[in-house]
């Protein structure tokens, strides 16, 4: 253990306690002890103190025991004459650390101080956060840290809510997004920043930035170069300054706790678990003051090494982190032809220290490439043309054929291309698929046309929404100007389809159509098959197979979760259907899903076969004996946390509510989604509460054993407006055509005693029905 780095990592934890403790007092004075403090749109109060601790803060009180607990795991400088290994002491420094810079941030809330104000900044997709008072700036901190104080024209993203932590959940758990890096500093150049953000994101690694250099922040250097940051491009700016790194922290616990099942307080169990599960890593660019090895220290508890691009001493055995703990690579001995091929060398270290397995889409298009660009949104402004949306009509359609009928790798592009379309303009587009493979099954047409979305969407300037024949594709500018053009459509799709799907597609054959006669005949052909796919998945019904799919995937977030995927019932992550877990199966048949024979059925109506609860049995460990596929009283299925979804009964209504993960609001349960994911997640089976995909809702075999879709009293509007059309279709079915004028939602029920004067006055069916337990 380097006694360099235990002294200014010590030292730099004194420090940073006692100023929280100034803070704290402050506030206490200014404030009252009794005024509340929390973090936005969590149900884990101060994360990394909850987890740490178990300590839930509500209140600028609760934080006095935090801070004395911060202090008494604080130890003195090492003695110059003295050697010791010093690895305990600079660790519960770290700690103190992590303590004290979450209570700082907590208490930059009650002064309205956070999220942290940055002049112009926008996060991706144009959202802009605004302080809850517009007078009130931070001020630069004593020690010279540069804590903002810059405007509050815009914000940086502070902690990140638990609504995009589930949102994110199957993307980690599958491995399209493998680790995370939290980036402290600034880099040699903005050239340098903005490399290392795209090697970041070609690997799909969700990127924190936070931390400065002399007043000058990786973050202002992407600004400055236009890069787009926040959660659609995998890039979270958290702040500034070094105490902002607590967020990322705070995403580990949170992740922990959301997915493993672990409870506040379980310190070791979170730490252990983000060493085996969370691949994180820290990158410290630039000057490393007492601070950032205070910092470093407290990643160091997690398991996460931190990998620097100066001198400074390193710590390589093993032990806490998997391999090395603290690695010098100082930018300018970094071999390499220049300044970038150095920041690439310097991020494929990162990925080395820490064992992030990472998959990288090589894809031959002028633009960078990867999952990290999904979300991207291309707005009118940067807009060069659009194919579909409002002026124009845009399809996909992908088939399979005989594989002497197919030329692997040929794309032709029949029409104009978009030289001749005015900026910002429109023009209909068709892109056809042929697909051959001695293995393909024309049921896994529609699961490999759905992947177009995302194969598509991982192009950078290029965004896609919807699928079928309502697809809407937009270029940017940017890509136009680098050189993008309809071919590439076809590349992508050439080299993804082999890349995911090689075990079951042998050729891949692309023809991209604008030519307005081929256009519509192509588009008649599409919307027949769509026709027949559509009759054949209403045919497809739990009791027409003799098979159900498990899907493991989850595992590595939640160890003794699994899900039963049924013709009738999605995966609760709404990313996998029977047909998908099939298709999967036939790609990786020692993978995550695999096939479960139902066996004897024990009991219909309930949903219960040999063959579901022998896997229920065997996939949770022993720790689940029985799985009820249609019941949300008996035996529920577990959920991980990546669900959409949560059922949950409402005794008095004798119904239940579905609340959205997109709902922030208060439901009559007198929780919010985020509580409520808490009781739901962890792989716990609790009767009562259900975590589900959204379109389990509208299966006709949702709680059916219970009394199905009319047993739902209240609804989170989010989903109502979002599957009308679905929900119109499901009361048709149920023979009550006004049933979803019957269903309460958070703008006008709130409470029970509310929802059930609701119920009265639209005679919802519930009140009559038999009571639910």
């Amino acid at each position: 253990m380097s006694r360099y780095i235990a002294t200014r990592a010590i030292r730099g934890a004194n420090a940073l306690v006692t100023e929280a403790e100034v803070m704290l007092t402050k506030a206490l004075g200014d404030k009252g002890p009794d005024t509340p403090v929390s973090f936005p749109n969590t149900a884990y109060y101060l994360p990394t103190i909850l987890g740490m601790t178990g300590r839930s803060v509500e209140k600028l009180g609760d934080l006095q025991p935090v801070m004395k607990q911060a202090r008494d795991m604080l130890h003195p400088l090492p003695a110059n004459a003295k050697w010791t290994p010093y690895l305990g002491e600079t660790l519960d420094s770290g700690m103190a650390t992590l303590l004290a810079a979450e209570t700082i941030e907590a208490v930059r809330f009650v002064y309205s101080l956070q999220p942290e104000p940055l002049p112009g900044f926008k996060l991706a997709g144009g959202t802009s956060f605004t302080s809850p008072d517009a007078s009130l700036t931070s001020s630069p901190s004593p020690n010279g840290r540069g804590d903002g104080g810059e405007g509050n024209d815009g914000h940086l993203n502070g902690p990140i809510d638990d609504i995009q932590l589930r949102s994110w959940g199957i993307q980690l758990v599958d491995g399209r997004m493998p680790g995370f890096a939290a980036i402290v500093g600034c880099a040699k150049s903005n050239e340098v920043a903005v490399k290392l953000v795209r090697e970041l994101q070609r690997r799909n690694i969700l990127t924190f930035l936070s931390g400065n250099v002399n007043g000058r922040s990786i973050i202002h250097q992407l600004q400055e170069e236009g890069v787009e940051l926040g959660y659609d491009t995998y890039t979270v700016p958290f702040g500034t300054d070094t105490i902002s790194a607590i967020y990322a922290l705070g995403f580990a616990t949170r992740s922990a706790l959301t997915f493993g099942g672990l409870k506040p307080g379980m310190s070791r169990e979170i730490l252990l678990y983000n060493k085996e599960r969370v691949f994180a890593f820290v990158l410290a660019l630039g000057e490393v003051d007492d601070l950032k090895y205070a910092a470093a220290a407290g990643a160091i508890n997690f398991g996460f090494p931190v990998i620097a691009d100066t001198v400074i001493p390193e710590i390589l055995p093993t032990g806490v982190t998997t391999y090395e703990h603290v690695v010098s690579m100082p930018f300018n001995q970094i071999e390499g032809r220049d300044d970038l091929e150095r920041a690439e060398r310097l991020v494929q270290k990162c990925i080395e220290v820490r064992g992030v397995k990472v998959k990288v889409s090589n894809v031959d298009v002028p633009v960078p490439y990867g999952s990290a660009f999904e979300g991207e949104v291309v707005r009118k402004a940067d807009l060069r043309v659009e194919f579909g949306g409002k002026y124009s009509r845009a399809f996909e359609y992908l088939y399979m054929a005989k594989l002497d009928e197919v030329t692997d790798g040929k794309i032709d592009v029949i029409g104009p291309d978009f030289s001749k379309v005015d900026p910002q303009g429109s023009t209909d587009l068709g892109i056809v698929i042929q697909v051959a493979g001695r293995q393909m099954q024309q049921d896994f047409e529609p699961v490999l046309e759905r992947q177009v979305h995302y194969f598509v969407n991982g192009a950078s300037g290029i965004q896609h929404v919807g699928q079928r024949d309502i697809a809407w594709i937009r270029i940017s500018n940017a890509a136009a100007d680098k050189g993008f053009n309809l071919e590439h459509f076809g590349r992508i799709l050439h080299a993804r389809f082999h890349e995911d799907f090689g075990a079951i597609v042998d050729k891949v054959q692309v023809t991209v159509v604008t030519d307005p006669k081929l256009h519509a005949e192509w588009l008649e052909k599409a919307r027949t098959a769509y026709d027949f796919r559509n009759k054949r998945l209403a045919d497809l019904t739990d009791d027409k197979v003799d098979e159900f799919y498990s899907c493991t995937l989850c595992q590595s977030f939640a160890p003794n979760h699994v899900c039963v995927v049924s013709p009738e019932r999605l995966g609760l992550c709404g990313a996998y259907n029977w047909l998908d877990c099939k298709a999967s199966f036939s790609i990786n048949p020692t993978g995550p899903n695999q096939p479960i024979k139902l066996g004897k059925s024990l009991d219909m109506r309930k949903g219960y076969w040999e063959g579901t609860n022998d896997y229920a049995k065997i996939g949770s460990h022993g720790v689940v004996q029985e799985v009820s596929m249609y019941s949300i009283m008996e035996n529920p299925m577990t959920a991980c946390g990546c669900f959409e979804c949560i059922v949950m009964l409402i005794p008095e209504a004798n119904g239940v509510m579905v609340v959205s993960r997109e709902d922030t609001a208060m439901t009559p349960a007198g929780m919010t989604f985020s509580t409520l994911a808490g009781i739901a997640g962890g792989g716990m089976q609790t009767p009562g509460v259900m975590g589900v995909g959204k379109f389990y809702l509208i299966s006709p075999k949702f709680i059916s054993s219970d009394g199905g879709f009319k047993r739902v009293v209240w609804m989170s509007s989010v989903l109502k407006n979002s599957m009308a059309d679905e929900f119109k279709a499901i009361c048709t079915r149920e023979g009550d055509p006004d049933f979803m004028d019957r269903i309460a939602d958070e703008r006008n029920v709130s409470t029970v005693e509310e929802l059930l004067a609701w119920l009265e006055a639209h005679n919802h069916p519930a009140i009559a029905m038999e009571p639910m337990f």
